[in-house]
């Protein structure tokens, strides 16, 4: 016998439960921000609104359904099964940071407070949550494009916006860069690090890369398989170079990077908590992943 599917809200702490936590009371955490010319209603009202949002889809699942909750702090612990519908009840930026632990399920994203969000993936409001869960078998969704980073050591990274190798800090990342079926050539390096990136990304950090060089490649669709790669301030010196500083990567192809460094770090979508370690003469390989991710609507 089959399992009826399982509803998987995600979302996460707002802006005013940080603060009641960080500062004990309202009354404390409302001090705070009025010392700072600030009024901490504005902040208490996205987080009822978020709650109120929150609720309405969670009365919008089906009876016959199994539910769960899982906050974003919590991603990397929380098993999603196959027969998951995941509704990420939040901003944008949510659906990023869940995309990485899925494989195929699909993603309802609602928009807690719409004309503050761009609405890019989270494209829904809360009361259409009912009939979307209704109609998940037979709706359409996007099969939106990832990027993967796999090391030479197994380790592996799936990111829905972007991919970052460089250092943790400000210092200077040293490799060693090169494209796949480029006939061997690599070129040393000394930068503040690269960037690979997806249409989703698009519309992030890597449109702000593609709009400062003035970029001839035309920026992805979400769905595209293609992605754009960057590195950010290459140094030109005696010992590296700055000809291998962008291009994009079709489906089949990929860029290598081989660590000159003590430590580099490679993380996608911001989080640099959940980060590939990398040291020296350690390679790593980035391009399309081959999982998508499942967008309804």
């Amino acid at each position: 016998m089959s399992l009826a599917p399982r509803a998987v809200l995600v979302h996460r702490t707002t802006e005013y439960e940080e603060l009641v936590a960080h500062h004990g009371t309202h009354g404390q955490a409302a001090f705070f921000l009025s010392s700072r010319g600030r009024d901490i209603e504005e902040v208490a009202e996205r987080h009822r609104r978020t709650r109120r949002a929150l609720a309405e889809v969670t009365s919008a699942v089906p009876l016959a359904w199994r539910q769960a909750r899982v906050e974003r702090a919590d991603l990397d612990r929380f098993l999603f099964a196959p027969e998951d519908v995941v509704v990420v009840v939040g901003q944008d930026g949510l659906v990023a940071n869940v995309a990485k632990y899925l494989d195929g399920q699909p993603v309802i994203g609602i928009d807690t407070d719409p004309g503050r969000n761009p609405g890019v993936l989270v494209r829904h409001r809360p009361a259409d949550a009912g009939t979307l869960l209704a109609s998940t078998a037979s709706s359409a969704a996007d099969e939106l494009t990832m990027v993967e980073a796999v090391a030479d050591d197994t380790q592996r990274l799936v990111a829905l916006n972007e991919i970052y190798l460089g250092t943790a800090g400000h210092q200077t990342a040293r490799y060693r860069l090169g494209l796949e079926n480029d006939g061997g050539v690599v070129e040393a390096q000394a930068s503040s690090g690269v960037l690979v990136g997806t249409g989703t990304g698009a519309t992030g950090w890597l449109r702000s890369l593609w709009q400062e060089r003035g970029a001839r490649q035309a920026l992805p669709s979400p769905t595209e398989d293609r992605l754009l790669w960057f590195v950010r301030e290459a140094w030109p010196s005696p010992a590296t170079g700055t000809s291998l500083v962008a291009g994009e990567l079709t489906a089949s192809a990929a860029l290598t990077l081989t660590v000159e460094s003590d430590r580099l770090i490679a993380f996608g979508d911001g989080i640099e908590t959940d980060a590939l370690e990398l040291t020296w003469g350690q390679t790593v390989r980035v391009g399309a992943c081959a999982r998508r991710l499942r967008l309804v609507g």
